[in-house]
C-alpha cells in the first residue's frame, strides 16, 4: 500500500517530486519504507544514525501517524535520511505517553534521493487503529516545508495559522486489514496495556 504525499500542510501542491511512503506486511510488525527525494536541509541532527533523536522533526523527515479515532491513542513514527528516528506513543492529542522507542531503521542516500525501510512492532501499534496520517518536512529558516497526505482544507484556514501535524481530525479512513489481509487480529500490545493503567 502506496502513498504520495503530494500537498503542502495547508493544501497547496508541492514544488518537487513527492514522497512517497509504502506499508506492507513484516516479521512481528508493519514495514514502513520511505522513497523520497533528498534536501539534505536543515543539515543531519547531531545524534548518532540508528538511534532515537528527541526534537527530530526539527530536521529532514518523513513522518506516518496511526490513530485509534475514538480514544484518540496514537502511534508517531519519524523517519530521517540521515539514519535517526523518532518513536512517540500519545494518548490524546499532543499528550506523549512514551517516546524514543527502538527501532529497526536503515536507510541509504544515493545522489538527490533518500531511501529508508523500518520495522514498526505490533506491540507499538495502539488497538483499533482506523484512521492515518503521514507527513514531511525539509528546509531552514523561511525555507521550511511542511507536507501533509491529507492537508488541512484551505477553507479551514484561517489567518496567522501555522502547520500541526496532530489535528487529528484530519486523518482519514485506514485498515491495517487491508494491508494484512481481511482475516488478520491485531496482535495484543503490551505498551499500551501498561499505558491505559
Amino acid at each position: 500500500m502506496e502513498f504520495s504525499i503530494e500537498q503542502t500542510w495547508d493544501s497547496l501542491p508541492v514544488g518537487h517530486e513527492p514522497v512517497k511512503i509504502c506499508f506492507s506486511p513484516g516479521e512481528g510488525g508493519l514495514n514502513m519504507v520511505v522513497d523520497a527525494p533528498f534536501f539534505g536541509d536543515p543539515a543531519a541532527p547531531p545524534g548518532p544514525p540508528g538511534q532515537p533523536f528527541p526534537g527530530l522533526w526539527d530536521y529532514e523527515v518523513a513522518e506516518s501517524f496511526f490513530l485509534n479515532s475514538t480514544d484518540e491513542k496514537y502511534l508517531e513514527v519519524e523517519l530521517c535520511p540521515h539514519g535517526q528516528h523518532l518513536v512517540l506513543l500519545l494518548n490524546g492529542k499532543h499528550n506523549v505517553l512514551m517516546q524514543q522507542l527502538p527501532l529497526s531503521f536503515s536507510v541509504a542516500v544515493s545522489g538527490v534521493r533518500w531511501h529508508g525501510q523500518a520495522l514498526l512492532p505490533w506491540r507499538y501499534f495502539p488497538p483499533g487503529i482506523d484512521k492515518m496520517n503521514s507527513y514531511a518536512i525539509h528546509g531552514s529558516g523561511a525555507g521550511r516545508r511542511y507536507e501533509a497526505l491529507y492537508p488541512v482544507p484551505r477553507e479551514d484556514l484561517h489567518e496567522g495559522q501555522s502547520p500541526d501535524f496532530h489535528r487529528l481530525e484530519y486523518f482519514q479512513p485506514f485498515s491495517l486489514q487491508s494491508i494484512m489481509g481481511e482475516s488478520w487480529v491485531q496482535p495484543e500490545s503490551d505498551l499500551w496495556d501498561t499505558a491505559s493503567r
